[in-house]
Formats: structure tokens, C-alpha cells, sequence
């Protein structure tokens, strides 16, 4: 309708009508607006794009005439406010909200709205809403280890040659993205240098997302690694959940202990690396994650390529960068400053004064060779410190068996960890005798799991299969 010309103030009404038109008609979704007794005065196109339907023919009818199971005419009467409420149109659960507004206190019109006019679009907000989740999770797990995340490559310990040269090469692989592979025994500090590469790397603001490979069950390895969909197995979250390679999409995965990944397992992380993209378990979607990948191992994973238990191909493709942590016995110029440094830092979250170590148990620290290297020499120093009285460690605050001098050439005395191996050992060989050699028996005897058996026997080099007695032609042994 257009204003006679001599009506400024109608021209004026005209034009704040038509703007008002266009911006309803803008909304992305549908919205509509009724009068106090729930009569259509405003309807979008949107809306009448998604129910088929004229918007200008739908003005002045009822609503409940215009849209199926609606309630604007009850919110005009009630006042109240619905948000977010479920409104089943045509054949799906829709989300909307139906705002009163008001005027010098009384109901004047309802306005409504429909949040999503494609039901997928709420699949796609509750899959990110998921995934959003499992990051705060993940985040608030890594705010309490925020002592591993705070590790740079300046904060390694150590005045030897090695460190110096591992530290370098660390600086070599933060500035790339290609995989590194770290190799050392137990309690090297791996996961240390894979941190302190991360922080010195460009997404040292974006997820490390850690996943020991030994302590997952075989079963559940895929489904933490790739994730998995609704319904994908029994016991599984009933929305799903994404896995670490989608959680650490723009950072790093750090996989430690590799040399324990199933060998079924191998090729699907194989080509992961290679592809970056994957399925949850149990779906169809293809998943996209930009991650970069550090792994860590303290076995042989050359020799295990050899034994035909580690992939050749994934092995290569791991071993990019290279880091080889040498055990503390063999840089023993780092064991004071280490030794040094971790008392500091103990003493001062203890709230204790500065704390010394004394000549004689320097000497004494500097004696032994360490099979459990830093973390051993860590947990050596935190009992030291839990029990003294002073501010300078003792060699009588040291455990007896690194206070006891040796001759020369002879070994030093076992330590408990040594005895527990040996007894350890020692129980499963008798208990493979006593099963026959029979895997599953003979780990029921032990009352443990049959893959930790495995992994046990791996640890001690005891052999798979037992031994074919004299003459034998080489009969099959029993799994």
C-alpha cells in the first residue's frame, strides 16, 4: 500500500513496516508473531518455505489453523515465556521458543520462533556439543597434571653431552610436524621431551592428547583411539564419543608405550598417519583431524620388526625424528644436577626451606647405576626429603642398599623392583609349566588377563612356544 504522497507520517509508519518485513523475511529461521488472542500478524518466508505455505494467506487466521501442535495462543494467555521447548511439525521434533511481549503490563502479541528448520542441523549441534565436552573433560584432566604441560625444552636437566645433543634435536623437530619416535628405558623422561617439543612447536596452544597403548585393553584400543559411534557396542555412552585423534585435531597425540600396540591395530594407525582421516567404530562418517604424532617406546622396536611383532612400514613411518634418551648410568655427570634440581623443586611445593645434599650422599648417588633412572632417583629423593630432619640430605636419609659401599667389580646389591622381576618371572614360568604351556590356563592360574600374560612373557624374553622336546617333529603347542 502506498502513503498519499501529502502524508509524511504515513510514509514514514510505511517504511518502518516494510523494514520490519524485511528483516523477518532474513531470519534464517522460521519465525511468527500473533496477536493477544493467537491471530497471525507477522509470518516469515522462511517459514512458509518449510511448511509449503503462502505467508501473506496466512494472515489474520488463527494459529493452531496455521501450524500443527503449537502453542502461542496458550503463551498469549499464560504470559510465560517458552524456550526451547519440543514442537513435533510435519513429522519431526522441532525446537522452538514462543516469547510474550508485553505492554503497560498486559500480553499484546506472542512472537515464535523455530530454532532449527532441519532437524539435522540439531544432530550436527549436539555432535559438536559432544565433542565440546570430551575437550573440557580432557582439558580439565590435563589442568591437573599442569606440571607435565608446563615442561619446555629449557627445563631439562642435564649437563652432559647427550642431553645437549637430544635437546638440539628437540629443537630440530618442534619446528616441523613430521612424527618423532622416542626411544629409552622406563623412567628416561619420554613423555618429558615429548611435552617440551610440543610446547616449543606452533600448537603448543592446541590439545596434547596422551593414550598409553600398554595400559588399554586390546578390546577398547580402537574405540579410545578413533572413538565410537551411538549404539556401537554395549555399555558405550548413548550419544557416543570421539577419540583422541579427533580430540587432538590442530595438536599432538602422543602414543607412549607403541611397542605394545596390537599388531591388528598397526595398519589402521598406519593409515591414519598417512591419510589423517578416519571412522568412529560403529560409523560411516569420514572424520578429518589435523594432529601431529610423537610416540615413545623402551623396547627394541627394530628388533620387534625383526621378530615379525612391529611393522616395518609403520616403523619407517614413525621414525622421522628420532630421539635415543641413554639411561642415567651412562651420563652420570646429569645425576647430581638432576638430583639437585628435583630436591629443589620438592622442597619448595613441600613449603620446606632450601635443602642441600650432603658430600657423602652425592658420592653415594653418583655410585649407583640406576635401573630405574630419573624416576627412580626422583622417588629416592622424595623419601629422603618425606623424612628428614634438617635442610641437608644425609647418606644415612638414602636407602641401605645405595649406602653400602662396593669393591671394586662387584654388582651392586638387587634392589626390591629386582626381586619383584625375579619372583615374577619365576611365577610364570611355573605356571606355564603347571598349564602345559596353555596361555589361557595359565593365566587364569595367575589371575590375570590373558594379553598381560603376553605382554609378561615378552617382558622376561620367556618363549611363546614351548620348546620341542628331543625327536619331536615339531607338534603344534596349545594357545
Amino acid at each position: 500500500m502506498t502513503p498519499p504522497p501529502d502524508c509524511p507520517g504515513c510514509r514514514e509508519l510505511q517504511r518502518q513496516v516494510d523494514m520490519f518485513r524485511l528483516i523477518s523475511d532474513h531470519i534464517y529461521n522460521g519465525a511468527m508473531v500473533t496477536n493477544a488472542r493467537g491471530y497471525v500478524t507477522h509470518f516469515n518466508k522462511p517459514y512458509g518455505e518449510f511448511l509449503g505455505l503462502d505467508p501473506e494467506a496466512q494472515i489474520g487466521r488463527h494459529c493452531t489453523e496455521v501450524v500443527e501442535n503449537t502453542r502461542m495462543h496458550i503463551v498469549a494467555r499464560t504470559g510465560r515465556p517458552e524456550i526451547n521447548h519440543s514442537q513435533r511439525i510435519r513429522g519431526q521434533n522441532m525446537v522452538v521458543q514462543r516469547i510474550p511481549i508485553y505492554q503497560d503490563g498486559r500480553v499484546i502479541a506472542v512472537f515464535g520462533q523455530v530454532m532449527f528448520k532441519d532437524i539435522r542441523d540439531v544432530g550436527k549441534l549436539a555432535s559438536r556439543l559432544s565433542m565440546l565436552e570430551s575437550q573440557v573433560r580432557l582439558y580439565e584432566q590435563e589442568l591437573m597434571s599442569l606440571r607435565a604441560i608446563r615442561y619446555t625444552i629449557e627445563s631439562i636437566m642435564g649437563t652432559s653431552q647427550a642431553i645437549g645433543d637430544l635437546k638440539a634435536e628437540a629443537q630440530k623437530a618442534a619446528a616441523s610436524l613430521a612424527p618423532v619416535l622416542i626411544a629409552g628405558e622406563s623412567g628416561t623422561g619420554k613423555e618429558l621431551f615429548a611435552q617440551a617439543i610440543h610446547h616449543a612447536s606452533p600448537r603448543r596452544m592446541q590439545p596434547f592428547v596422551r593414550i598409553n597403548c600398554a595400559a588399554i585393553p586390546r578390546d577398547l584400543l580402537e574405540s579410545e583411539l578413533f572413538g565410537y559411534e551411538r549404539g556401537a557396542f554395549t555399555g558405550g555412552k548413548t550419544d557416543g564419543k570421539p577419540g583422541k585423534f579427533e580430540l587432538a585435531d590442530g595438536g599432538t597425540v602422543f602414543l607412549d608405550e607403541i611397542g605394545d600396540l596390537p599388531w591388528e591395530m598397526q595398519p589402521k594407525l598406519l593409515r591414519v598417519l598417512e591419510e589423517k582421516e578416519f571412522e568412529r567404530v560403529g560409523g560411516t562418517r569420514v572424520i578429518r583431524s589435523d594432529f601431529r604424532l610423537m610416540a615413545a617406546s623402551n623396547q627394541n622396536l627394530e628388533r620387534m620388526v625383526g621378530e615379525k611383532r612391529f611393522r616395518r612400514d609403520l616403523f619407517y613411518r614413525l621414525n622421522v625424528f628420532s630421539l635415543a634418551i641413554p639411561p642415567l648410568r651412562e651420563r652420570r655427570p646429569d645425576i647430581l644436577t638432576i638430583g639437585r634440581h628435583l630436591v629443589q623443586r620438592m622442597a619448595a611445593e613441600a613449603g620446606m626451606p632450601e635443602v642441600g645434599i650432603a658430600p657423602p650422599a652425592e658420592a653415594a648417588l653418583l655410585r649407583y647405576d640406576w635401573p630405574g633412572n630419573v624416576r627412580e632417583l626422583s622417588n629416592v629423593l622424595e623419601r629422603a626429603l618425606a623424612t628428614l630432619e634438617g635442610d641437608t640430605i644425609a647418606l644415612e636419609d638414602l636407602p641401605f642398599h645405595l649406602r653400602a659401599p662396593r669393591a671394586a667389580g662387584q654388582p651392586p646389591p638387587a634392589s626390591l623392583r629386582e626381586h619383584q622381576r625375579s619372583s615374577e618371572k619365576e611365577a610364570l614360568r611355573r605356571a606355564l609349566r603347571e598349564a602345559g604351556h596353555n596361555k589361557a590356563r595359565a593365566a587364569r592360574l595367575l589371575g590375570i588377563h590373558r594379553t598381560l600374560l603376553y605382554k609378561k612373557m615378552r617382558r622376561y624374553g620367556l618363549p611363546l612356544k614351548p620348546a620341542a622336546p628331543p625327536g619331536d617333529g615339531g607338534g603344534r603347542s596349545r594357545a
